[in-house]
């Protein structure tokens, strides 16, 4: 199912879907259809982690209002970790590398400074900030999980002399 609404040009944990290939990426989106599917595919999913998307053109995000019961999911079952990460990584290749950006600091926001997700926080350093695409911006959500990451001499996501000397 997920597969479906979020594909790939690599393989995931379904060995039997078919990869994405960059002319059906490029197919995609220059359909105005296909894309406001896709819009409505990640809304879905957002919904039901708990999230509400505040700003289509950022990607800005929120706690929805059912956030408490959706955030107790997302902390009991890590199979929801590996969901988002292909999210993430389809988002990059549709070309919503802003989308991308909201959704990795909305759960270092809820996992470091909230601390509402302790159980996907994990997931949040290791894998949803290294989705992001864009160089610059995946450098300052490193140096966001640093400023908030406790303690900060056990930061192994990036070199800490390079961290104290960062902007």
């Amino acid at each position: 199912f997920l597969f479906r609404l979020f594909p790939l040009r690599e393989h995931g944990m379904n060995w039997h879907a078919r990869r994405l290939t960059c002319q059906e990426i490029e197919a995609f989106k220059k359909s105005s259809d296909v894309m406001r599917r896709f819009e409505r595919a990640y809304q879905l999913m957002l919904k039901f982690y708990g999230i509400s998307l505040t700003n289509q053109k950022t990607g800005e995000l929120k706690r929805a209002e059912n956030w408490a019961d959706r955030f107790q999911n997302l902390n009991r079952f890590s199979h929801n970790n590996l969901r988002i990460t292909r999210i993430l990584k389809c988002l990059g290749e549709m070309g919503y590398e802003d989308y991308q950006v909201q959704l990795v600091k909305f759960f270092l926001t809820e996992t470091l400074v909230k601390e509402t997700l302790p159980n996907v926080k994990r997931s949040a350093l290791d894998y949803f900030l290294f989705t992001v695409r864009n160089k610059r911006k995946r450098r300052e959500l490193v140096y966001y999980a640093w400023q908030h990451f406790k303690p900060q001499s056990s930061f192994v996501w990036a070199p800490q002399d390079k961290l104290l000397r960062y902007r």
